[in-house]
């Protein structure tokens, strides 16, 4: 699997403030941005002020900052959102420099429009790039930006959530291989992710809209849907596992709820499919070895 991968971390350390000094004073990082010197000067009173391993509070003031980082959890960028009304606006940074031209800016675009459309519910996320900044108009674009405003000093880019959503159904908004999940299987999720909200939450709504849906009878059976059993590969470890709804799941059966991050990580994929994923707070490699039981294919289609 070597397409670019970012996960975007809510949590900000010290370690995390001293990297973002560091990216804010080189000029090649800052050129293009309107506030470089504020969030420079804000990161080192925040620092200095918050004698604490986690600032995570300081610099969520008037929005939602994330680092991004890539698949060995290294730092390479952030991330700012701040909504205003139906409308979010997206600050981004790919801020270690010799990752630039690698194709982490448009996964990284896509990590925020998910949180921004999907945890923030925003209904527009607008984009403020200077013109001469043309691998950022580029990037956005290709993440299907559309101009909305053009003056000498700044160019106004902007994305609907219907918009995000058709991109995301036809496959644009993912770096990752495509997944399919029956009719009645979506139809449930969707009833239980009506009562419930937060990051896992998010991840699931963003892997239910992008699945191709199909009927339960034509669904191939090396598929992984609810209520089949895997074995499955966590970077080296090698599990058995099922693939429930939360109220079934119990850790001591190996039965994962569809909520969990690897419950998440492998609805809808088929056997010999690899992800990489978030699990407890770091990067992980799932290898779906074999699909050793599935409902549908077994005619259970009750479950």
């Amino acid at each position: 699997m070597n397409k670019p991968f970012i996960s975007l971390r809510p949590e900000i350390t010290r370690t995390h403030a001293f990297t973002l000094m560091n990216w804010m004073e080189d000029e090649r990082v800052t050129r293009y941005l309107s506030d470089s010197s504020s969030v420079s000067r804000f990161i080192a009173q925040a620092a200095d002020r918050a004698q604490m391993p986690i600032l995570t509070h300081l610099f969520n003031q008037g929005g939602r900052f994330f680092i991004a980082c890539d698949r060995t959890d290294t730092p390479v960028g952030f991330v700012r959102l701040v909504k205003t009304g139906a409308d979010c606006e997206i600050v981004l940074v790919v801020g270690d420099h010799d990752n630039w031209g690698q194709g982490l800016g448009g996964s990284t675009i896509r990590e925020g429009l998910k949180l921004a459309f999907l945890g923030m519910r925003a209904e527009n996320v607008i984009a403020k790039i200077h013109p001469d900044n043309t691998r950022s108009l580029k990037g956005f674009e290709r993440c299907g930006f559309h101009l909305q405003r053009e003056t000498p000093t700044l160019n106004s880019l902007s994305m609907t959530a219907g918009r995000y959503l058709q991109l995301l159904r036809e496959g644009a908004m993912a770096d990752s291989t495509g997944i399919h999940i029956t009719e009645i299987d979506k139809a449930r999720l969707q009833s239980l992710m009506a009562f419930e909200e937060g990051a896992a939450i998010v991840e699931l709504e963003h892997e239910i809209e992008r699945a191709i849906v199909v009927d339960p009878q034509h669904v191939e059976g090396d598929v992984v849907t609810m209520n089949s059993r895997v074995v499955l590969h966590l970077d080296e470890e090698k599990q058995e596992v099922a693939l429930v709804y939360p109220q079934d799941a119990d850790a001591r059966d190996r039965k994962l709820s569809v909520f969990s991050d690897i419950g998440t990580a492998i609805l809808g994929y088929q056997e010999g499919a690899a992800v990489d994923w978030m699990v407890a707070d770091r990067t992980r490699r799932i290898l779906i070895e074999k699909v050793i039981y599935q409902p549908e294919s077994s005619g259970d289609l009750h479950l």
